[in-house]
């Protein structure tokens, strides 16, 4: 019973919505244009479950991969990930040549977009010990 009324409420939810990709479950947040893919939680490990939209599940037994993936973006990104930061601590859009400006490749942007997704997921662990959420593909 608690599956249909579920399906129902995302159904609700993606009319509500305007243009774009969306997750939600222990967290939510939008994908990021034209860079991030709806499995971009595929490279922190987790479960994956394919319907109309990709499920994800994450536990205690996650947290050290996902950490790690973390970490490798961070040392990736290296300075670049304070510049982004500082950019975006400013503003909450972009354009390709506010990007171009900074010196931030689209390789780079979709890693620091990565991140961001990375930090979710660990934070959501740490906090309740597991991670569950929906991705629109």
């Amino acid at each position: 019973m608690v599956r249909p009324l579920l399906q129902f409420i995302i159904k609700l939810k993606k009319q509500l919505k305007i243009m774009g990709r969306y997750y939600s479950g222990d967290i939510e947040g939008k994908f990021w244009f034209a860079l991030q893919s709806s499995n971009a939680a595929d490279r922190f490990g987790g479960q994956q479950f394919e319907p109309s939209y990709i499920e994800y599940y994450f536990d205690e037994q996650h947290l050290k991969d996902v950490e790690a993936e973390i970490k490798i973006i961070e040392d990736s990104l290296g300075e670049k990930k304070q510049i982004l930061d500082n950019f975006f601590d400013k503003q909450t859009g972009y354009t390709d040549k506010d990007i171009t400006d900074l010196g931030i490749s689209k390789d780079e942007l979709k890693e620091y977009a990565d991140l961001g997704l990375g930090i979710k997921i660990r934070d959501c662990i740490n906090a309740q010990g597991t991670c569950s959420f929906e991705a629109e593909l």
